[in-house]
């Protein structure tokens, strides 16, 4: 072939280099077939084309979020470390450092659907069904306060969720304004005396360099380390709860059935009953009429330590003001959950967490 090459000018090279390529079939495998074709043809639309049956509510998608998203996403979306912030970002678009999340950044639910089915759990991808994707997303959607907490997300509502940053973005017309402008002479006039590169993708640090390791590392700990590492923090001693003067009234057992349902937005920090144990947040047994910051092995925040001192008690009325909006009404608190909004949900849930004494 070499020598044939030789043989011909550089033009006649140059002529035959420069015709089409002739698709000629190489007689080696076979048509792929329509099924085959749609699994790998997964991409979703943002018209909603592609969207597969299937369906999921927030609680549901809450429990989910908990086992295969909150280690990277933290139990609200709120985001760990660098692993990317899900939920929060409203009305900061127009700063320097924007908080970019689903729920203030992203035009398309498609998207988000899309990308959880294709690339999540980390380094798990494609194990979630249909059902979970939407639960997941429904559950994104109610901590960027979206939908109501009792949302069922299906192909058949999916364009009925309205993305607040919907019109923040504009259709891609390069091919039509810009590029007519650089087909043809250079312009060569008002140039700038300099370029300098003024920020480096590196200073972002969007991604992290590492999977976070803690499980493996508590797997490998040796039981002295481990017994060290569960030493308490010290915390002050609880101030006594003042003695209630009356029995507690008897709770009506639908309006506790209610509140079971409704600590299912807690269950991810918060456990209740004989094997309750401190997770992110403490244990909640007895907390009804008991004072603020009582568990004695939980590491409190220094907002929470403060209000023991004062002898503040949980009863309804506070915890009801609380668990509406807990950062507002107890600041510098750790708790990241937005709150209840309905007063119905916060009655049921202080009924069914009456029905826990103290272990």
């Amino acid at each position: 072939m070499s020598k044939f090459l030789k043989s011909l000018s550089l033009a006649a090279v140059a002529t035959m280099l420069s015709l089409p390529a002739v698709a000629q079939p190489l007689g080696v495998g076979r048509a792929a077939l329509p099924e085959e074709i749609s699994a790998w043809n997964l991409d979703i639309h943002p018209d909603g084309t592609g969207l597969p049956d299937g369906q999921g509510d927030v609680l549901d998608g809450e429990e989910i979020f908990a086992t295969k998203c909150a280690a990277c996403h933290g139990d609200f979306a709120e985001g760990i470390d660098n692993w990317p912030k899900l939920a929060g970002g409203k009305g900061t678009l127009n700063r320097e450092d924007p908080v970019k999340t689903v729920g203030s950044y992203w035009p398309y639910l498609s998207t988000t659907f899309d990308y959880i089915r294709r690339s999540m759990p980390y380094g798990n991808a494609g194990t979630l069904t249909n059902d979970e994707v939407y639960a997941i997303v429904a559950y994104i959607l109610y901590s960027n306060d979206l939908v109501e907490d009792d949302f069922v997300l299906s192909k058949d509502n999916f364009l009925d969720v309205k993305m607040p940053n919907a019109d923040g973005f504009i259709q891609d017309n390069r091919m039509e304004a810009e590029i007519p402008k650089w087909t043809g002479e250079p312009c060569m006039t008002d140039c700038k005396d300099k370029v300098e590169v003024t920020m480096r993708a590196l200073v972002l640090d969007v991604t992290p360099d590492v999977v976070d390791d803690t499980a493996e590392t508590k797997a490998s700990a040796t039981p002295e380390e481990e017994a060290s590492a569960e030493q308490p923090a010290a915390t002050p001693v609880p101030v006594p709860a003042p003695q209630q003067d009356t029995e507690i009234a008897a709770v009506d057992p639908a309006l506790i059935e209610d509140g079971e349902k409704v600590f299912r937005k807690c269950k991810a920090c918060h456990q209740v009953g004989d094997d309750a144990k401190n997770r992110s947040g403490p244990v909640l047994n007895g907390v009804v009429g008991a004072t603020v910051g009582h568990v004695g092995d939980f590491k409190y925040s220094k907002a929470f330590k403060e209000k023991n001192d004062e002898g503040m008690v949980w009863n309804d009325e506070t915890l009801a003001a609380f668990l509406a909006g807990p950062k507002a009404y107890i600041k510098g608190t750790k708790m990241g959950f937005g709150g209840l909004k309905k007063e119905s949900d916060i009655e049921a849930v202080i009924a069914y967490l009456s029905t826990f004494s103290q272990q």
